[in-house]
């Protein structure tokens, strides 16, 4: 036995949750605006979720005023957060221009000094400070999803 395929009319192709959704929607906006009382519009909610087809569904709206549904809201944007990279990279350059600043200082009492290099005191500022703010990009300075 061959099945023999019939074209489907579009208001006998069944109906979709999203589709009944949006006829709900349509039936409070109605209401809303005095097209359907209370009681009328409970029923017609009701027959909504019970209607099988789109033509059923149709059938619920026909007799209403235009109305169109009210859009979704559609969700707010989020903010690109820039995770602290920017402050990170300020902090960084502070850091070095410091660390910098205390090496060339060492640098020149050592060689104008005349007794040599002397102890690399410009480590003590430069290593505790850097190593913190290496743990802190290590934390903070990622991008988004690596984490």
């Amino acid at each position: 036995m061959r099945c023999v395929s019939h074209p489907v009319r579009p208001e006998d192709m069944r109906a979709s949750d999203a589709e009944r959704e949006v006829v709900q929607q349509l039936l409070h906006r109605a209401h809303a605006e005095g097209s359907l009382d209370l009681t009328e519009f409970d029923q017609r909610v009701v027959a909504t979720w019970q209607a099988k087809t789109r033509g059923e569904l149709a059938a619920l709206t026909a007799d209403l005023p235009q109305v169109h549904p009210a859009p979704r809201p559609t969700p707010p944007v989020k903010a690109k957060k820039s995770g602290g990279r920017t402050a990170l990279r300020v902090l960084t350059t502070i850091w070095a221009s410091v660390s910098a600043l205390n090496f060339a200082i060492w640098l020149l009492v050592s060689i104008l000094g005349g007794e040599g290099l002397v102890h690399p005191w410009f480590l003590w500022v430069a290593l505790p400070w850097g190593s913190v703010l290496g743990v802190v990009w290590l934390l903070v300075g990622r991008e988004p999803g690596q984490r």
